[in-house]
């Protein structure tokens, strides 16, 4: 009797053990997926759409309970405001905005530089001929609204209309002839362009390396788990040098996501300096002429935003 009690105990026992384990790797499996990633719907996003379509993220153990794709930058500021991201790839200044608004956010990498380009229609064919003329370009402190504001005071163009659209508005409004030109984020540009739209200037003619997107992470996710935000950097650091040595294949793979040829998407991927290297001098550059412009606080600095320490080792 004594022996079939202690089995029935030792049965229990390993019972309990083995729920237990379950449990427990079922809280941590659900804790590790309560991360929310948003991306823009454009190449810049190319070593987040890569690490998907590798495997790389659940590779290291990250699994995202959402991937969405944003038209623009500043739409995804709204969804960070919101707290619905936990990170993103973004373009750098919607990111600075959303930090001077008081999104608690980091930017752990750089993704890109350069990516950005103004396209015009027939009657315009060259600078001097904005003079007048009407732009389309996304809200006002996103990055190709810099660089179009850049363009102004640099060339002095004057009476420029400007009306504010999606990327992919101002290319249907392009080819209507309701707008002279349009300033756009890659691979919207060269989508112009393969469509008969001249390329009249692109954004590393205006701004010479300049940091285009960067990979931000919402400062709890850094306090609670650094481990995940080293390993989304090392993810991202490792897709950045496969699309640098298989252009081809990344290119395939970007076609596909974003419903675009893969001869457009090669040529826009070109425009494109594709790196997770980043300097707080060229983020400064950006804050000082979002500053110049009204878009963000004085006191605004680049080493409160950035947080660098995970790309020690991993830069490419």
């Amino acid at each position: 009797m004594k022996d079939r009690t202690h089995s029935l105990v030792s049965i229990i026992g390993v019972c309990i053990l083995i729920l237990t384990i379950l449990t427990t790797g079922c809280t941590q499996k659900d804790d590790a997926q309560k991360i929310g990633v948003a991306v823009e719907f454009n190449d810049h996003a190319a070593s987040a759409h890569v690490a998907m379509e590798n495997g790389w993220y659940e590779d290291e153990g990250i699994n995202f309970t959402a991937y969405e794709s944003y038209a623009t930058g500043m739409q995804l500021t709204s969804a960070l405001a919101r707290g619905d991201v936990d990170v993103a790839y973004i373009c750098l200044a919607p990111a600075i905005l959303a930090y001077d608004r008081g999104v608690p956010i980091k930017i752990v990498s750089g993704t890109h530089k350069n990516g950005y380009g103004l396209v015009a229609g027939p009657n315009v064919t060259g600078i001097s001929d904005l003079n007048g003329a009407t732009i389309g370009c996304v809200r006002e402190g996103s990055m190709v609204d810099l660089l179009l504001n850049r363009m102004i005071k640099e060339y002095d163009i004057k009476d420029i209309r400007i009306q504010r659209m999606s990327p992919l508005t101002q290319v249907i409004t392009l080819e209507t002839g309701k707008i002279d030109a349009a300033f756009l984020p890659e691979h919207y540009a060269t989508v112009a362009e393969a469509r008969g739209f001249q390329m009249l200037v692109t954004s590393s003619e205006l701004w010479h390396e300049m940091q285009g997107s960067v990979l931000i992470v919402r400062r709890d996710l850094i306090e609670n788990d650094p481990e995940t935000v080293r390993r989304l950097v090392m993810v991202t650091g490792r897709a950045t040098t496969w699309i640098n040595e298989n252009p081809d294949d990344s290119a395939l793979i970007l076609a596909k996501n974003l419903d675009t040829d893969p001869e457009t998407i090669r040529r826009s991927m070109e425009r494109l300096n594709y790196t997770t290297a980043i300097d707080s001098g060229s983020v400064q550059d950006v804050i000082d002429f979002m500053v110049e412009l009204g878009y963000v606080g004085e006191d605004t600095r680049a080493e409160d935003i950035l947080d660098t320490r995970f790309l020690e080792g991993a830069s490419v």
